[in-house]
């Protein structure tokens, strides 16, 4: 009988995460173990390849689906958009896992969001958001063929984010920020995209006189001209002496790119320490705003219509008007 693991007990058999690697562990002596992925939702994939793994459709319990769903499609999202699935799958299947597939119905939903939305109506909407995905893929896989549960059950109202930043705010915090969040603010702010966006941006993205982004919610390509606080920020990053260079723009002293978590937490200690509470993202919505013009924020920000970047701009600063007289 093999040996009872001190972790990760939901992990399937013969399935290892070494550090942040996880492997494949034959089930024969001697134990061979076959590298898979660094990323969870990619290496369960290639582990139920190894393994010849077919869901047993005759339970048709939620789980079932879900574990299907872990494997086949969170490869196919986002880093970023992956970790809050996973949070969010996981509190699905404290409610739903040994339900069958077919048994859940729109009072079940209801009753989710109802108890949910006590303590996070936000995440309860994306939650049901999930879960209403999830259901849609059983429908397709054969799961079942009844209606999803979560037509016609509303979701909580939300409040878009309306924080504009002020420039003595921005330049307090970079103020007291570690280089690499400098490096970052600045690079946001000038190019107006996300903070994964910013992060992953790298030296080869840079030609023909342009930045060159594919940027990782919408897949929407731009070249943002490097002129002007561009190029001198980008010269700044270049210049800045470090033991060794990696090929992305934001990296640590040791060449290193910086990872999100990493970025956070820099971001948060300077926050903190500035006493300034706007968030990273809302630096995106600064550079739109701070254009003037709604044209040029449009293209800036990747935006595929001007209704979006209108509302997005009006939402911080309000409608400007003349007076009376």
């Amino acid at each position: 009988m093999g040996r009872r693991r001190e972790s990760n007990h939901d992990d399937p058999p013969r399935f290892h995460r070494k550090g942040n690697v996880w492997y494949h562990v034959s089930g024969t002596l001697p134990r061979k173990w076959s590298k898979l992925s660094n990323d969870r939702a990619e290496a369960l994939r290639l582990w139920a390849q190894l393994e010849g793994v077919r869901e047993d459709d005759s339970t048709k319990l939620f789980s079932v689906v879900a574990k299907r769903y872990v494997r086949e499609v969170f490869p196919t999202k986002a880093m970023a958009t992956r970790r809050d699935n996973e949070k969010e799958l996981a509190n699905l299947l404290k409610v739903f896992a040994h339900m069958p597939i077919d048994a859940i119905a729109p009072m079940h939903i209801r009753g989710y969001m109802d108890i949910r939305g006590q303590v996070a109506k936000v995440r309860a909407n994306r939650e049901k958001a999930l879960f209403s995905h999830v259901f849609n893929k059983a429908r397709e896989w054969g799961f079942t063929a009844q209606q999803n549960p979560c037509q016609g059950v509303k979701g909580f109202k939300e409040v878009g984010r309306d924080r504009y930043v002020t420039d003595a705010e921005f330049s307090k915090v970079k103020e007291h920020a570690h280089f690499t969040v400098t490096d970052a603010m600045d690079l946001a702010l000038l190019t107006g995209q996300r903070p994964a966006d910013v992060l992953k941006l790298k030296r080869s993205d840079i030609r023909d006189g342009a930045l060159w982004i594919i940027q990782n919610k919408t897949g929407a390509r731009l070249g943002i001209e490097i002129t002007g606080e561009l190029a001198a920020t980008i010269t700044q990053i270049n210049d800045r002496p470090r033991r060794a260079i990696s090929a992305y723009l934001i990296q640590d002293e040791n060449g290193q790119p910086l990872t999100y978590g990493a970025f956070r937490s820099r971001f948060d200690k300077a926050r903190t320490a500035a006493k300034v509470d706007f968030q990273f993202r809302d630096i995106r919505a600064k550079a739109a705003t701070d254009t003037g013009n709604l044209a040029h924020s449009q293209k800036l920000l990747g935006h595929k219509n001007r209704e979006m970047t209108e509302h997005y701009v009006k939402a911080r600063m309000g409608e400007r008007v003349k007076p009376l007289r």
